[in-house]
């Protein structure tokens, strides 16, 4: 069977077009949550491309087992592994340790992607058990997966943690609601407090939005709430793209980010602004504009929750 004839929605990938090496990722060894489905399979396969081993951590065992073959049909037996997580329990996470190191020996590079989508109501029309579901798969699974991976790290002095981040808040026509984004600002909070921890032990820590990343199968979709349509993602036309950023593309920019984490370190970045860093060949390049993003300080960052909007100011 040839490793495309399958049900994962996946494009064949070969990140050279982007200007990256075969083996720029060779005797590494990394974890990625969520790995079996849109951007965290776009990662793992990428990550897998570049020359490393990689563990993909997955609730479903179905796709998780299917990445599995497929990422080694592309890169060559024992490449990848499959572990069945949820990243909220303890014992799982111990679990994906275990045999991670097991079969590879180490790890060298924890993405956590993890997320249910589904988690993204408004917080009027929520219960309070979806919150708890958004902090225990954004807090508490990137936290469990931070203690049992970066200890190992700073031990050995190399190291590579990143977060799939997203906005902090909801904000219209933004993908993902106030659930989902309360999660998500949780575990950002995390990861740039991490970095600072880690400061001068090897190891490195940034966050990567993979906003606009996605390849929807709208027959899959689940029903939309009553009185709500489903959103038109060709309206987005991410810049640079027709419509949305191919899952193999955000792996692409995932493994430039994870070359260049020491720069990157205690910082967070958009997509977009790692593609133009890289001088990404876009298939639609008279829609590219220049991003106006910078880098904060860290007092900027700390302070940046009370300085979410004008305050006394016009």
């Amino acid at each position: 069977m040839a490793a495309l004839d399958t049900f994962l929605n996946i494009e064949p990938i070969d990140c050279t077009y982007a200007g990256l090496q075969k083996d720029s990722l060779k005797g590494e060894v990394a974890v990625i949550t969520g790995g079996a489905s849109n951007v965290g399979l776009g990662y793992a396969r990428a990550i897998a491309w570049a020359g490393a081993k990689v563990v993909v951590a997955d609730l479903n065992a179905e796709a998780g087992a299917e990445t599995e073959r497929v990422i080694n049909a592309e890169n060559g037996p024992d490449t990848a592994l499959f572990v069945k997580t949820n990243v909220t329990e303890e014992s799982d996470i111990k679990n994906l340790a275990r045999l991670a190191i097991e079969k590879f020996g180490k790890v060298d590079i924890l993405i956590n992607n993890a997320m249910n989508m589904r988690l993204n109501g408004t917080i009027l029309d929520s219960p309070i058990s979806d919150l708890d579901s958004s902090f225990a798969i954004s807090g508490r699974g990137v936290m469990l997966a931070i203690k049992e991976f970066v200890p190992a790290m700073i031990k050995r002095g190399h190291g590579v943690v990143t977060y799939s981040a997203t906005q902090f808040h909801y904000c219209p026509p933004m993908v993902g609601g106030s659930i989902y984004t309360a999660g998500k600002a949780a575990a950002t909070s995390i990861m740039m407090s991490l970095a600072n921890e880690v400061k001068n032990t090897g190891v490195f820590v940034f966050c990567l939005t993979p906003a606009g990343v996605a390849r929807i199968d709208f027959s899959k979709m689940p029903p939309m709430p009553e009185g709500k349509e489903k959103p038109d993602f060709a309206m987005f036309g991410m810049p640079g793209f027709h419509g949305l950023i191919p899952p193999e593309s955000g792996g692409a920019a995932m493994v430039y980010c994870i070359l260049h984490a020491e720069t990157l370190h205690g910082s967070g970045i958009i997509i977009t602004d790692a593609f133009e860093a890289m001088n990404y060949p876009y298939p639609n390049p008279a829609t590219v504009r220049k991003n106006e993003s910078r880098r904060l300080s860290d007092m900027e960052m700390t302070m940046a929750f009370c300085t979410m909007g004008p305050g006394f100011g016009k």
